[in-house]
């Protein structure tokens, strides 16, 4: 994430059959144009529902989801950072919390790239592009954008994307509308050369259609900013100062304004929704600049580079957030392979900020860099002992259990954490090094199949369950819990292998 942002390439997904190619490119972009000023004073009508919402059954729904998640790990760098995943599901849920989505399902995801977008997917997957924190100078900019794609999910706007172009029926249009919006989010040029052969008719009424999305998505996020206590001028203001920074610079403008242009009708909307609410002055939550400084970090594949800019920063007093710039000096010092320094730069922070899994996690991380293995151990017991339902705290655990020799307890902990809430794809993996380790052979292959099925790799999933099924003596309980396990995933294949032959009847056919 260092330079200038660039933009990334997603030829593959060009290659995918109509369902998952049509869900990424209308989930990744949603154009729009400027439109009048709505009326100044908020307002909400009953929900009578919407004829999208017989379009899919919540199961279909659900597969959806999968398939859009699948589809986006072979595309896109998603980036399984359980500390930065584990902030980013926090503020989404106090943003879900505070809106009128009701109870569906959310998740929300980073992308490793410094794009400053986000998009949001069928089933309520929300990714958030590593640029987009990076260059929000406060949480309540953040809060913002997130906000505004919670609203594109709970409004169902996808479902209504999908009821509208069904509704012109003109099958093989969708495959070109999905290109078209696909490559204007990778490369206008690109976009441009999807767009040829495309009916007029239908791609004004998809312009038209999302630029109503995009108005009701930015009327309902202004609100639920407001009622998570965030500041509602934060969203007028970041499209502003976005907009003016394409403006003045000469690189190109943020991804952001590709896919969700910004007009002044635009943006005097939004002031006038947010006055209606009135200045909120939140102070950020330590976790946000505690994230920006660890996506900088990460951002530089030299870790050298990485001290000298955080070094830098702190020199000339050029930071948001001292204890954050701190935490970045350390772990670049840490991957630099200077333990010492690291600890140096650290300092107080852990007694400062007793409570933070960053500072508890990286001062743990530093002992067993420096050889003190069961100090690391005790610390982090001590931690997850304190927040036993903290994911990041139980991993970093797991991983100095690891590190220390002690494998069947680090698998142990990790299956526990897991039985009482599903675990990431990079939490899996661990559990399958804890089993190898360990020399738990169903294990192995058991929890190596999940986090091949969370990163979209749905048959090799299946193989490792099978060859976990065939491991000598395994026990009769964790053969029927993978032989269950493996059913499912048979009948979601079998589901996906449908969804192909129907599609590709479809194209056949038009």
């Amino acid at each position: 994430m260092t330079g200038h942002p660039f933009r990334f390439s997603l030829t593959g997904a060009l290659a995918l059959k109509l369902p998952e190619a049509l869900l990424i490119a209308f989930m990744l972009a949603v154009p729009l144009a400027g439109a009048p000023a709505l009326a100044e004073e908020p307002f909400r009508l009953p929900d009578f529902g919407s004829s999208a919402d017989t379009l899919l059954t919540g199961a279909q729904e659900r597969q959806l989801g999968k398939a859009f998640m699948r589809s986006v790990r072979k595309s896109l760098p998603v980036l399984d950072d359980p500390l930065l995943t584990d902030y980013l599901e926090d503020l989404g849920g106090r943003l879900v919390a505070a809106s009128d989505a009701g109870g569906g399902h959310y998740s929300f995801f980073f992308i490793d790239q410094p794009s400053v977008n986000a998009f949001a997917g069928p089933d309520g997957h929300i990714g958030v592009f590593a640029g987009l924190v990076t260059t929000a100078e406060t949480e309540s900019e953040l809060a913002a954008v997130l906000a505004h794609e919670i609203a594109h999910i709970s409004q169902r706007h996808l479902l209504r994307s999908l009821e509208d172009q069904k509704q012109l029926a003109v099958p093989a249009t969708l495959l070109m509308i999905a290109a078209a919006i696909l490559g204007a989010q990778v490369d206008p040029n690109a976009g441009a050369a999807a767009i040829a052969g495309i009916q007029g008719l239908a791609l004004q009424r998809q312009i038209n259609f999302t630029r109503h999305n995009e108005e009701e998505a930015d009327r309902i996020g202004i609100a639920t900013l407001a009622g998570a206590g965030f500041d509602p001028f934060a969203m007028p203001g970041f499209f502003e100062r976005l907009s003016q920074s394409s403006h003045t610079s000469d690189i190109s403008a943020p991804e952001f304004l590709r896919t969700h242009p910004v007009n002044p009708n635009r943006i005097a909307d939004s002031l006038s929704r947010a006055e209606h609410y009135g200045y909120k002055q939140k102070a950020d939550d330590p976790r946000f600049h505690l994230a920006r400084a660890r996506l900088r970090e990460q951002g530089y594949k030299d870790p050298d580079k990485a001290v000298n800019h955080f070094r830098a920063n702190l020199a000339a007093n050029r930071f948001r957030d001292g204890a954050a710039e701190r935490y970045g000096l350390a772990l670049a010092q840490l991957r630099a392979g200077r333990p010492g320094e690291a600890r140096q730069a650290l300092g107080d922070l852990v007694k400062e900020h007793p409570h933070l899994a960053e500072f508890i996690i990286l001062d743990a991380r530093i002992d067993g860099r420096l050889g003190n293995e069961e100090e690391a151990i005790r610390k982090l017991q001590a931690a997850v002992g304190l927040n036993p339902d903290n994911q990041p705290l139980r991993m970093a655990y797991a991983e100095a259990l690891i590190a220390g020799g002690k494998p069947e307890r680090a698998l142990a902990t990790l299956e526990s954490a897991a039985r009482l809430r599903p675990g990431s794809a990079a939490m899996y993996q661990l559990m399958s090094d804890a089993g190898l380790k360990s020399g738990k052979k169903a294990a192995t292959h058991r929890y190596r199949g999940e986090a091949l099925y969370l990163k979209g790799d749905l048959e090799p999933a299946i193989h490792q369950m099978e060859y976990a099924l065939r491991t000598p003596g395994i026990g009769f309980h964790e053969a029927a819990e993978i032989q269950a396990r493996l059913e499912t995933l048979k009948e979601e294949q079998k589901e996906s292998e449908k969804q192909k032959d129907k599609s590709k009847t479809q194209k056949d056919r038009g």
